[in-house]
């Protein structure tokens, strides 16, 4: 069965396949144009580099993602706009580095466009401020050089059509992708809520019988239960479609003590046993821009996520904390309860990423990071296995108290 692959596993296996490269490339090409097909400039040191980052690419991989892709843009940067341009002037814009320079823009604008932009305008200056230094700043208006600048700026604004086709291709795919979530989750209201209606009525029917009968207290107890989870499932599905379809703008000013509050009213406790594990603590409400059920959502998610590291430890307890008195406002949700492997930490916010396997869909974590990073807000977890688990939601510090 095939596998979907996270955006961080994307990204390990982007900086492998750029190391990688570096490492096969930079000799294998030095030979090349050095003895089968010389051409009139080689740099062995600046080769010689270029394979030393690729190296360092492939222990990068074990660094955490912002560090990882900070340096995977430094190595797509001396790869290619860098390595290539000064190349390209030394050997006096010749007919071989001619065809490297449009394969490199080929090559580079395969990421994404924007960020392309600014890699190639960083990469082209630094190698064509390197060339100059070493006496070849008279090629840079040459006619060589100018003569090609129209055939790659063609060539850029056809890759930016490009991705702008993939870019609406992907929306269509989402937005149906959407609109299925949306749909199958209303569909599954309509027997959900008859099967609540009977739940009530065998309930009611069984109080006036008067003859006591735990068994069927507990089933009715544990069917009603069910219904609410699922419920709160289908709510956690609509909120997958919202986000799908990016409708995650910050429209409303929402109180996060109501919002705690509202979800503490409508998840789907065992009993009152549940219900005491969980505390709240006020150090000063605050508003935030988001939106009121959305939020409302990302704390329901939170709290069950909180209270199954409890039932899986066997002890602790679930804290909430809504600290709006510091200059950044921020929301606390603490478990006690089995805490998460430092190996695994990193790898909680990824889509359908589970722990233990086949423990839930793997996508609520993965949208409350969505939902906050489009409320321009963070969150992030702290924990120690076996002890506790902390996460941590920040919000922008003109959130008003």
């Amino acid at each position: 069965m095939l596998r979907t692959r996270s955006a961080d596993e994307i990204a390990h296996l982007r900086l492998a396949a750029l190391s990688w490269v570096g490492i096969t490339c930079f000799p294998l090409y030095y030979v090349i144009f050095t003895w089968l097909l010389p051409q009139p400039y080689e740099s062995l040191p600046l080769r010689m580099a270029g394979m030393a980052l690729a190296v360092g690419g492939l222990r990068a991989r074990r660094l955490p993602p912002r560090l990882r892709d900070i340096y995977t843009l430094l190595l797509v940067t001396f790869e290619l706009p860098f390595f290539c341009t000064f190349m390209f002037l030394m050997n006096r814009a010749n007919a071989t580095w001619s065809q490297v320079m449009l394969v490199m823009l080929v090559a580079l604008f395969h990421f994404d466009f924007r960020k392309a932009l600014r890699i190639a305008g960083a990469g082209i200056a630094a190698g064509a401020l390197l060339a100059a230094a070493l006496g070849a700043g008279d090629m840079l208006l040459s006619t060589a050089v100018l003569q090609l600048l129209p055939v790659q700026l063609f060539l850029v604004a056809w890759m930016w059509v490009f991705s702008l086709g993939r870019k609406a291709l992907e929306e269509e795919k989402l937005e149906g992708l959407g609109e299925g979530l949306g749909a199958v989750a209303h569909e599954m209201r309509t027997p959900l809520a008859s099967l609540d209606a009977n739940v009530r009525g065998l309930s009611r029917m069984h109080q006036r019988t008067g003859q006591e009968n735990p068994v069927m207290r507990q089933a009715l107890a544990r069917m009603q239960y069910e219904v609410r989870h699922m419920n709160h499932m289908i709510d956690l599905f609509l909120l997958s479609a919202q986000a799908v379809r990016q409708q995650l703008d910050p429209h409303e000013t929402v109180s996060m003590l109501d919002t705690v509050e509202s979800a503490l009213r409508r998840y789907p406790f065992t009993g009152e046993a549940q219900r005491q594990l969980v505390a709240l603590q006020v150090r000063g409400d605050f508003r935030f821009g988001g939106q009121s059920e959305l939020a409302i959502m990302l704390l329901l998610n939170l709290l069950r996520n909180a209270l199954q590291a409890v039932q899986r430890a066997g002890k602790g307890r679930v804290r909430i904390v809504i600290d709006g008195a510091r200059p950044q406002p921020r929301v606390l949700v603490i478990d006690t309860g089995c805490g998460i492997a430092r190996r695994h930490l990193p790898l909680i916010f990824q889509r359908f990423f589970t722990y233990p396997e086949h423990n839930g869909a793997g996508i609520g974590l993965a949208l409350c990071r969505q939902v906050m990073q489009a409320w321009d807000a963070r969150l992030h977890c702290v924990s120690r296995e076996q002890a506790y688990a902390i996460f941590v939601l920040e919000f922008p510090s003109h959130s008003s108290r």
